[in-house]
């Protein structure tokens, strides 16, 4: 059973930072790519950044470029989201994703770990 482990979430004051882990376990294989989404109550789960271990290409919402930076190790099957100048609209939980097959959508996830980013 594949299981991913979130970490690093928190409090923090605007402009400032965090970083998000995720380990994925499980799997005998690595995976294709990872990614972090986040969901605020009552709203569709929001795609933040991916990483394709195939291209090495990283992915950015909008609302993040330049502020968010995706990294990780495919044969460790982890991944990581560093989060810098952080705004209140940052505040909501965020998702570790992993994608196991060309094609497919991401079907492994975390449990979350809850962003509050203060004014």
């Amino acid at each position: 059973q594949v299981q991913l482990v979130e970490s690093g979430g928190g409090l923090v004051q605007a402009g400032g930072s965090l970083r998000l882990s995720c380990i994925a376990s499980g799997s005998t294989f690595s995976s294709y790519a990872m990614g972090w989404f986040r969901q605020a109550p009552g709203k569709e789960r929001e795609f933040v950044a991916s990483i394709s271990w195939i291209s090495g290409r990283a992915t950015y919402a909008d609302s993040v470029k330049g502020r968010f930076t995706i990294s990780g190790d495919n044969a460790k099957n982890t991944v990581l989201l560093q989060m810098d100048s952080l705004k209140p609209e940052d505040t909501v939980v965020y998702y570790c994703a992993a994608k196991w097959l060309y094609g497919a959508d991401f079907g492994s996830w975390g449990q979350g770990t809850q962003v509050t980013v203060s004014s």
